[in-house]
């Protein structure tokens, strides 16, 4: 017989007992420390032994063939599995990882407030190229054009007040026609510059999100190649709305040439539930592909297989897209009607400051006056205005670029990517693109076996 009296639980090495020692750990004895987890990983931890009694677990007897705990279900982690913090009481609640934030957005599907907050702080964290793009691409195109078309319509009133009896009709014909074609330039500037400004937006939000800060030659490496899509895209989508339009326009007209209140009638009718379908219909059309642009230049698709790619994305989440970009339209709206609607207010009081009598009196000098007057405040409120809408303009589509980064977040994972992107960024791996990576595939469904199989 032993001299040792220690008590050990049967099945504990009779080699580690001691003074001090129970169940072969010494009190002073620290658990090890678990490694940190990456965002979106487990740590493996081995959970505390259950106490011992009698040779039988705590939890009573335990059928053979059956797992410690109980039944547990594939997929899923063991109880006690996970990380915790270093020194933490064991049995205690799992810690958390945070996902990383290596630029404008954490790497994780978005809030619905970080999708509205996010491109505001666009604007402050890369100003030369956002506020500078916007007054480069589509600020100062915008004045130049507001100057030509003001300067060619007060050339084109003082003809027609200047010309004879017998000229007025072939002047104002053809005034009404020099009109139309400077509103189509102006048109035509106006879509091309903003299709530009439109791809260095997405670019330049696509890559912050990375936590890059590039220069606008940098940006306008991703985008060259990218540009004449967009326009081709931009003029297509305005020439597809144009047509809707004439057709319901001519419906209205053709009703209304029959004549007879009958035809009056489907005239009004026609009017309004035409115009009300194309209201419909233009929330729904322009939502589905408000991120074709962002596919276009992020993945480099063609048009078609962008068309595609943007409404198979929005799938599902229609609202919340809608949702976002409402608010933010909504939000720059109220921002430049505040600026610009004083502009308006001081110009329409001009006229009746220093020209009083101008309506009343048969001078032309004085009529030329409040012309002069109304164009001059119409043309600085055009400069205000264009200026806030091209910083608008950027608020508005970095928001679409950040609804099409989280659509891919939610339905292919791009999160991971993302991370696992600039984690082998910061050991000095080069790795590919990751917006450009295809989604991966969805695993089959396992064929269910024959009974008895």
């Amino acid at each position: 017989m032993s001299d040792d009296q220690t008590w050990r639980a049967p099945g504990s090495n009779e080699n580690d007992a001691g003074a001090g020692a129970v169940g072969g750990q010494r009190p002073d004895a620290q658990p090890p420390v678990p490694p940190l987890p990456r965002y979106g990983e487990y740590a493996p931890q081995t959970p505390p032994a259950a106490p011992q009694y009698g040779g039988y677990p705590q939890g009573g007897y335990q059928q053979p063939g059956y797992p410690q705990g109980g039944y547990q279900q594939p997929g899923y982690p063991p109880p006690g599995y996970g990380w915790q913090q270093p020194n933490a009481t064991p049995g205690a609640q799992p810690g958390w990882a945070p996902p990383p934030k290596p630029g404008l957005i954490p790497l994780r599907p978005l809030a619905f407030g970080t999708l509205i907050g996010a491109p505001f702080q666009a604007l402050r964290r890369n100003p030369r190229i956002t506020v500078g793009a916007a007054l480069l691409l589509q600020g100062v195109p915008t004045i130049v054009v507001s100057v030509l078309i003001t300067a060619g319509v007060a050339f084109l009133f003082q003809r027609i007040a200047n010309a004879e009896a017998g000229e007025q009709d072939a002047i104002t014909a053809g005034a009404i026609g020099g009109s139309i074609v400077l509103g189509v330039l102006s048109i035509v500037i106006s879509t091309v510059f903003s299709a530009v400004l439109q791809g260095v937006i997405v670019s330049e939000v696509a890559r912050e999100t990375l936590g890059d800060k590039l220069t606008f030659r940098a940006l306008w490496r991703f985008v060259r190649g990218r540009v004449g899509t967009l326009i081709g895209y931009t003029f297509l989508f305005a020439l597809a709305w144009l047509l809707a339009i004439a057709l319901v326009v001519g419906v209205v007209v053709a009703l209304a040439a029959l004549g007879g209140p009958a035809g009056v009638v489907g005239a009004v009718l026609a009017g309004f539930v035409g115009g009300l379908g194309l209201i419909a219909v233009a929330v729904w059309i322009n939502t589905k592909l408000a991120i074709v642009p962002s596919a276009i230049v992020i993945e480099r698709l063609p048009l078609g297989a962008a068309i595609v790619r943007a409404w198979r994305l929005t799938n599902r989440n229609f609202w919340r897209t809608f949702g976002v970009i409402a608010l933010i339209w909504l939000i720059v709206y109220a921002v430049t009607q505040i600026i610009t609607v004083p502009f308006s207010f001081v110009g329409g009081m001009l006229g009746g400051i220093f020209a009083p009598t101008s309506l009343s009196t048969q001078d032309p000098s004085s009529f030329s006056a409040v012309v002069a007057g109304q164009l001059g405040i119409t043309l600085v409120s055009s400069i205000v205005g264009a200026i806030i809408g091209a910083i608008g303009s950027v608020v508005q589509t970095a928001a679409v670029a950040l609804i099409y980064i989280d659509l891919r977040m939610r339905k292919e994972g791009l999160d991971l990517e993302l991370v696992r992107f600039v984690e082998a960024r910061q050991t000095g791996q080069d790795l590919p693109d990751p917006f450009t990576q295809p989604a991966p595939a969805a695993p089959a469904a396992p064929s269910t076996p024959w009974p008895g199989a």
